[in-house]
């Protein structure tokens, strides 16, 4: 048996072949052990309609597919979604999984259409905006989970980066990795999710660290800044919270409709 990417915490992405798993790889991190994490403070159920967003390469569509008998709508901007519709029916889940390719500040979904709301190491791209949450939020049912995991900070970083961190960092600060209290506060200020789940993975930074000595063995700087925090920041993150009931959340304004009148430009003009 190939074992390489098995591990007893994560039992369900440990059943997939790993030349499935790494043919899938969008990203920096696991995306079906960071399913499996999240997933685990979820309640999901046969049936559910699930936003996937930032889905990638779909395997955590396909994940939540196969596991939970979700239906997925994996929608991502950067991947090709023909593409992604044929890793979908090789993978016999044709009938649950619907690849789109959408931008997340432009989703064409309507309000409330979603039992819940997933991002696999996405998230922080789009979602620290302030105003963000109240545009995503609509889109899930009133007591319906947004649930987020993916890289992250074990603490929050103060300027400037620290050491063992900058060559990594070069050029581009890592201001948008956040801590799980940094989301909790975040989310919960608003007064649109309750807050449920807000924590980090245990050794966290082993499981980023291994994934990229197996995906990205050449990515000396990311390794090296990794095998030298050893989770003093580094590390993986989760966040969920629920739509409160009552909550009402306003359509987002995508135009202004046109309301032009001609006026004299100069004072004394007829």
């Amino acid at each position: 048996m190939d074992e390489r990417l098995v591990s007893e915490q994560f039992p369900r992405a440990s059943s997939y072949n790993p030349e499935w798993v790494l043919a899938g790889v969008s990203g920096g991190a696991n995306a079906l052990r960071l399913t499996e994490w999240l997933a685990g403070a979820l309640d999901l159920r046969p049936g559910m309609r699930v936003l996937d967003l930032g889905s990638g390469r779909a395997s955590s569509s396909i994940f939540l597919r196969r596991e939970f008998g979700v239906q997925v709508w994996a929608t991502d901007l950067w991947f090709d979604p023909s593409e992604n519709l044929q890793r979908v029916r090789d993978a016999g889940v044709g009938d649950g999984v619907f690849p789109i390719r959408a931008d997340a500040r432009a989703l064409p979904y309507a309000a409330e259409f979603f039992d819940a709301v997933v991002s696999i190491d996405s998230f922080f791209y789009y979602g620290t905006d302030d105003l963000y949450l109240s545009y995503l939020a609509r889109l899930v049912k009133p007591g319906g989970p947004v649930g987020i995991a993916g890289a992250g900070l074990m603490k929050e970083m103060d300027d400037p980066v620290p050491s063992h961190l900058r060559e990594w960092w070069a050029g581009e600060q890592p201001w948008f990795l956040h801590s799980a209290e940094w989301w909790r506060r975040h989310w919960g200020r608003t007064g649109i999710l309750d807050v449920a789940v807000a924590d980090s993975m245990p050794d966290g930074w082993r499981e980023w660290l291994d994934w990229h000595r197996v995906v990205a063995p050449n990515n000396a700087a990311e390794i090296g800044a990794l095998e030298a925090d050893r989770g003093e920041y580094l590390g993986y993150v989760r966040a969920v919270g629920h739509r409160r009931a009552g909550v009402t959340l306003n359509e987002p304004i995508d135009s202004i409709p046109p309301a032009y009148t001609k006026r004299p430009l100069m004072r004394g003009a007829e």
